[in-house]
């Protein structure tokens, strides 16, 4: 059997900077089936400085132009709610797990609310100090690696593997990263708690810039799993991930996709995700497994399927099997087809009737 993908369901800033919507957004996760919730924690204040300007996407999906501050600040998510939110997720049986976008949200998430797996946004990947911060916490670490380069993931991945070796250096000397990189045990630790996330930064993304094959190029390129983080329309691309081996889908949703906010319409519905979901547990059926060989229900249908040699004529004992006295034709049970040349040139053992399985 194929490997149960982990489905996280990115509620990200869809809650409006509303409670009461993230709380909803919690249990819509839950209901459709999602392994994982997913949000956002930033102090917006701490992230972007005041004449920042939205990206392209987010003036277009909300409607207006406004300085990144302004919508973040609008958008963010109080410590407070982030409690009520874990104490709701624990509730229910489904994981809660956040993005931190700076030190002090990421600090939050460690020392306050226990995490211990962690989220580091594409965003973020070049970040190298939050990188650092982040692995020197010893969670888990799903690094997202949209607009990136191999040259930045490996950077980043050299400052993962210097933080989980060396938790408490905070003054790194050069040459240290690439050291802790190229160790075993940086390896090993890279291999049992990293797993990377494709992704293309455009909301919504579109199809000719998906590049899902990318997944394999970073498998290869750093041995690590890999999953895939969507902002595409709809559910084909997650589905096709899955068949290309993601270990994750990450995907977003909200409560309405006609709702004030930047990511809202590049978002799933409830009823979406949850079709997603159901389609992504049927696309692993079908994966199944790597082994070729004849399944229970293929067995069961070989005899009625498959082809054996037969008696064309009437054949008595001696008689020399050739092409003019021997068939191929079904139930399967017989001699198979592929012995015909075998055979070829033999004595018959016995008398056949015309149509009688060759047995010899």
């Amino acid at each position: 059997m194929s490997q149960k993908t982990l489905i996280i369901a990115e509620a990200g800033v869809n809650h409006n900077g509303n409670e009461q919507l993230a709380l909803e957004l919690v249990r819509e996760a839950h209901r459709a089936g999602a392994d994982v919730v997913k949000f956002q924690t930033f102090k917006a204040k701490n992230i972007v400085t005041s004449d920042a300007a939205q990206a392209s996407y987010q003036s277009t999906n909300i409607g207006m132009v406004e300085s990144q501050l302004t919508m973040l600040e609008r958008l963010e998510l109080s410590y407070e709610s982030h409690h009520t939110l874990v104490a709701e997720c624990k509730k229910l049986g489904i994981e809660f797990l956040s993005t931190a976008f700076d030190i002090q949200s990421l600090r939050f998430l460690i020392d306050d609310l226990k995490l211990t797996r962690l989220k580091i946004p594409s965003g973020e990947i070049t970040n190298l100090p939050l990188v650092l911060k982040h692995a020197q916490s010893g969670c888990d670490l799903i690094v997202s690696t949209g607009m990136a380069t191999l040259g930045e993931i490996e950077a980043a991945l050299a400052v993962i593997a210097y933080g989980y070796i060396f938790p408490k250096k905070q003054v790194p000397s050069e040459g240290d990263f690439e050291l802790a990189y190229s160790s075993i045990q940086g390896q090993a630790l890279l291999q049992s708690k990293v797993t990377l996330l494709h992704c293309t930064t455009e909301y919504p993304a579109p199809l000719d810039e998906i590049n899902l094959s990318a997944m394999a190029s970073m498998e290869n390129a750093f041995n690590l799993p890999t999953g895939y983080s969507d902002h595409s329309e709809g559910w084909l691309v997650p589905l096709a991930a899955v068949a290309c081996g993601a270990k994750i889908i990450e995907k977003h949703f909200t409560l309405d996709q006609n709702m004030a906010g930047p990511d809202h319409k590049a978002s799933l519905n409830p009823a979406q995700l949850s079709e997603m979901i159901n389609l992504v547990r049927q696309t692993e059926q079908a994966m199944g497994s790597k082994i070729k060989a004849p399944t229970k229900s293929e067995v069961a249908n070989k005899i009625a399927a498959r082809k054996s040699l037969v008696a064309a004529v009437d054949i008595s004992p001696g008689t020399v099997f050739s092409e003019h006295n021997i068939d191929i034709k079904r139930p399967g049970n017989g001699m198979s087809p592929s012995l015909f040349w075998k055979i070829m040139g033999c004595n018959a053992s016995r008398h056949y009737k015309a149509g009688q399985l060759i047995n010899e």
